[in-house]
């Protein structure tokens, strides 16, 4: 009976340590956009295909584009949209989704001369790819304000689902400031519209939030669930949720209290994904001025989450990705800066978020050109995509990463 204990123990010892020893297979794809290209973005579909979209600056204009992923390849790029007069920025970049057999792709269009007054533009392809429709706006206000930080969903019964931070009230006169130099608060809007591009709903989610700090969204086993920064009326600006059951909104809640206040927008939103009852979110927060990166899982579609494990500290900058594997893990991304360079790391866990490895998979420029890496899932493996900047010149980079003992 000893003996039999001392094989148990032998082997335990031999299992956690082929868990730690194991190792992310990175290789690293050809890249298909030029060396003026940025804010890439990665969706993958119900039925496993993988698309990369992104931005490429000309002398005259700003081009839209995106590839599908096939086999170790991307496919030759097509043409989303181009203009002259687009909103571009690190922090706030266009999307591309699929519903079936309709590509939904969104874009920042200039409204008016304002610095922050441009509107979310979306177009729809059902040819794959190759013609785009006359673009919507899914905001219907029609006021010169901030409308950005989209994230979009694809729901059942060929419907999508778009959430937005709206600037509508930014110029009304509430007596707020918001951290633009406005007069009101910015909110949180959602809205579902058809592959006809018809909008059939539309709601405020949030009447008070973080100005300039990306929204996320998953599809649960029983709604929709929205994450985005808060913004208080004593500068607290903290993680929120809030879903979709039955036809109604549920009240706004903090993911965890960190209670960090700060004055301006830190411009570092939340990533969750959902996996039937299972939910994760990872956030940055420097609350009392040392910076981290969080993870929270909850178990019952996103109605509670669990204490928030930390992912990062000290160094750390956020800019955080977030994604399920088919095999229930889920990957977290991250920036981890020294000096002028940063180290995009990537971690997976556990479906109880237990840490399997963390690896860095590439280095960028710690610079807000940089933008935030992005992730999603190909069955059990990976797709990285990220923004590798230069003094002149930026070009989207992508990987694949798997797994490997």
């Amino acid at each position: 009976m000893k003996q039999l204990g001392i094989l148990f123990f032998l082997l335990l010892i031999v299992s956690c340590q082929d868990q730690n020893s194991a190792k992310f297979k990175v290789k690293q794809l050809v890249s298909e956009a030029n060396d003026h290209s940025l804010t890439p973005n990665l969706f993958t579909s119900d039925n496993g295909d993988v698309y990369l979209s992104w931005l490429e600056k000309n002398d005259d204009a700003v081009q839209f584009k995106f590839s599908m992923f096939n086999e170790n390849i991307w496919n030759t790029p097509k043409l989303i949209s181009e203009g002259n007069n687009w909103f571009v920025n690190w922090a706030d970049f266009p999307s591309l989704i699929a519903n079936n057999k309709t590509l939904s792709a969104h874009w920042l269009q200039k409204k008016a001369e304002g610095t922050y007054d441009y509107d979310v533009r979306i177009t729809q392809s059902k040819d794959g790819g190759s013609s785009w429709s006359d673009s919507f706006i899914p905001h219907s206000d029609g006021v010169a304000a901030e409308h950005g930080f989209v994230s979009m969903l694809a729901l059942p019964n060929d419907q999508n689902f778009a959430t937005w931070l709206d600037g509508r009230n930014t110029k009304s006169s509430h007596g707020e400031n918001n951290d633009h130099g406005g007069e009101g608060a910015m909110t949180v809007r959602g809205g579902i519209f058809n592959s006809s591009g018809e909008m059939i709903e539309d709601w405020e989610l949030d009447n008070r939030t973080c100005d300039c700090c990306q929204t996320t969204a998953a599809l649960t086993r029983d709604g929709i669930i929205v994450a985005y920064r808060d913004r208080s009326e004593d500068e607290v600006r903290d993680i929120y949720v809030t879903k979709r059951v039955n036809g109604n909104w549920s009240t706004p809640t903090p993911v965890f209290n960190d209670n960090w206040e700060i004055s301006g927008c830190p411009v570092n939103g939340p990533s969750i994904a959902a996996n039937e009852e299972r939910v994760a979110i990872s956030w940055f927060t420097a609350a009392n001025g040392y910076p981290e990166v969080k993870m929270a899982i909850s178990t019952d579609a996103g109605i509670s989450f669990g204490t928030p494990k930390i992912i990062s500290q000290g160094k750390t900058t956020g800019r955080v990705g977030l994604t399920y594997l088919d095999n229930g893990q889920i990957a977290i991304s991250w920036l981890e800066t020294d000096n002028d360079l940063a180290d995009i790391m990537l971690a997976t866990f556990d479906a109880d978020g237990n840490e399997i490895h963390r690896q860095s998979i590439a280095q960028t420029s710690a610079a807000r050109a940089s933008g935030f890496p992005v992730i999603t899932n190909k069955k059990d493996e990976l797709i990285i995509a990220w923004t590798e900047a230069g003094d002149q010149l930026s070009q989207v980079k992508t990987a694949r990463v798997s797994l490997s003992n």
